[in-house]
């Protein structure tokens, strides 16, 4: 692939991670996905539920939709909306520094990252893993053109070009539950 292709490639990704932030700059737009998260539903209810007239609702619909932020399921008539939550990450991505290293081949991943970060590695449970990038503690995994590897920092080794995606696992909350205790505790 040339240079161009990938340049283009890279221009549609900027473009589309920058209409995603562009379709999340509205209250409304953020209330209604608030909403999509909760349940799959149609636009009339987002509508009732937000006070809003349905062709005022539908135009923030398709802006959302047009970004990949949600997709739309069609049964008969009825529409039902639903979160695309990747496209959401997707868009994080535009924060991310970008550095260009030059190594020679079979050099392992460690020393690679230990070129442009202060790398801390820890065994845990007989496994060497990095704890610690730049001070900053946690758990990490990494990518090498998009695909995930078995194999840890040390081991792996580099024997082409590749972008590797050095990634920190936040702590995202999927699911909040409100638990409410009645009564006393059963006993076996």
């Amino acid at each position: 692939m040339s240079t161009n292709a990938n340049d283009s490639f890279s221009k549609v990704e900027h473009d589309q991670k920058l209409m995603i932030l562009n379709a999340l700059g509205s209250d409304t737009r953020i209330k209604i996905m608030q909403i999509l998260c909760e349940n799959e539903t149609h636009i009339s209810r987002i509508a009732r539920d937000l006070d809003l007239s349905v062709p005022v609702t539908s135009r923030h619909v398709n802006v959302l939709e047009e970004a990949g932020l949600i997709t739309r399921k069609i049964f008969g008539k009825s529409h039902v909306l639903c979160v695309n939550n990747r496209n959401i990450y997707t868009a994080l991505d535009l924060f991310t520094p970008k550095k260009r290293v030059q190594v020679k081949k079979g050099t392992c991943l460690l020393e690679v990252l230990e070129q442009i970060a202060v790398v801390e590695v820890k065994s845990i449970r007989g496994l060497e893993s990095v704890v610690s990038t730049n001070g900053e503690e946690g758990f990490f995994v990494y990518e090498v053109d998009g695909e995930f590897s078995n194999k840890n920092v040390r081991d792996f080794r580099l024997e082409k070009d590749a972008t590797i995606s050095w990634k920190k696992l936040e702590p995202i909350t999927r699911i909040e539950l409100d638990v409410t205790i009645d009564g006393e505790p059963e006993t076996p």
